[in-house]
């Protein structure tokens, strides 16, 4: 039989048997990561660790997870980057007192290997900063000063003297003014002066949060986490709202067109099972306009597509625009290629496997700048700080 199966492989001059490797499935380290990081978020929200005698689903399902992870060291101190809040026991390092010790220990035969040595470095700065702070949220012993300024501000939001809208830019993070992060009210009530390093600006800050805990964090990190928050705000008085309305869009801009992002309405199994996936892309004339023939056009995969959003572009040049933004996601386009009528292949360039929230947020930090300080990460699926 096995001299039978050889003579067929043998015999396949045409590759008819060769089969296509199947695309790589998220490993267990990315569901363990992806497990954790829901962990991070209800700590942020909540200011606490998910427990388990609380009665509600979503709660005990993140105690019984971290639960299992505390009980794997393994699983510890894998995540050890990842423990934002000190949730995880910390572990001692196996002593090793000899050289044969450490040599003993080489389970992957790292040292052994002259073109792979792990003292042969390359590519490696010679020195290494590491953070001399880490913010974390603790209580807030002076809570009570505070407590009269959240009580104004709802009181204020209620009356129409104040309104929430969406944060769009590091720039609006001033000393005394009020944000809505995960769900949870917070008022700047000190910053330090802006200071710039290795070209990025930042300034640690005083947070106070409605919930009564209080954070050192750095600006650009209370702007990282308004950004991937969905309903992340800011709270403006009626003051700041008019000076805003200044800044809107006038008759004398010129329209330079529309950026888009579109869905595919695609029957192929290929493309129709494919989560978060979006054409970026810029027209000169109205979208809706642009894509009555999407079913004929490789560059809409030769199907019909839903259009998701829209921005009107002014004073800008589009294009270049929409190339930054396709360079910001080049790690995630999508690799296909798509015949057309004729039979010809074409592989569109501007499709991307991105959480939609991703794309919008990458786009208003384009706007304000603040997109230089950023990077997508395709594996996170999340837009994260340089």
């Amino acid at each position: 039989m096995e001299d039978w199966l050889i003579a067929i492989l043998d015999s396949d001059t045409q590759g008819l048997l060769k089969t296509k490797p199947k695309s790589l499935a998220p490993t267990a380290d990315d569901h363990l990561i992806a497990k954790f990081k829901q962990i991070n978020d209800f700590f942020d929200k909540h200011g606490r660790e998910p427990q388990a005698n609380r009665g509600n689903p979503i709660e005990l399902m993140r105690s019984k997870s971290l639960e299992s992870i505390r009980s794997n060291e393994q699983h510890c101190r894998s995540l050890e980057q990842y423990d934002l809040h000190g949730l995880l026991p910390r572990l001692e390092e196996p002593k090793l007192d000899t050289i044969e010790a450490i040599l003993a220990d080489d389970m992957f035969g790292i040292l052994n290997l002259p073109e792979n040595n792990i003292f042969n470095l390359k590519h490696v700065k010679k020195t290494l900063e590491m953070p001399r702070h880490v913010a974390k949220r603790k209580k807030c012993t002076n809570f009570d000063e505070y407590e009269p300024l959240f009580q104004q501000c709802h009181a204020d939001l209620k009356t129409g003297e104040k309104e929430a809208v969406q944060f769009t830019g590091e720039q609006q993070i001033q000393k005394g003014m009020f944000f809505i992060l995960h769900g949870i009210t917070c008022y700047i009530s000190d910053m330090e002066e802006r200071q710039k390093k290795n070209g990025k600006v930042n300034a640690r800050l005083h947070l106070v949060f409605e919930n009564g805990t209080e954070s050192d964090m750095l600006l650009r990190s209370l702007a990282t986490e308004l950004y991937k928050d969905e309903t992340g705000r800011r709270i403006l008085d009626k003051r700041d709202k008019a000076l805003d309305a200044l800044l809107n869009i006038s008759h004398n801009d010129q329209k330079s067109g529309y950026i888009y992002i579109l869905k595919s309405l695609s029957s192929d199994p290929k493309i129709s099972e494919m989560n978060d996936l979006y054409k970026i892309g810029y027209s000169t004339t109205p979208v809706q306009q642009r894509i009555i023939n999407a079913e004929n056009e490789p560059t809409y995969l030769m199907a019909p597509v839903q259009l998701v959003s829209e921005f009107e572009c002014y004073n800008m040049k589009t294009h270049k625009f929409e190339g930054l933004l396709h360079t910001f996601f080049g790690h995630s386009c999508l690799e296909i290629k798509v015949a057309d009528h004729k039979g010809l292949a074409h592989t569109p360039r501007e499709w991307f496997i991105a959480p939609l929230q991703c794309i919008k947020q990458a786009i208003q930090m384009l706007i304000t700048g603040d997109i230089v300080n950023y990077r997508y990460d395709a594996i996170q699926q999340n837009i994260i700080e340089k």
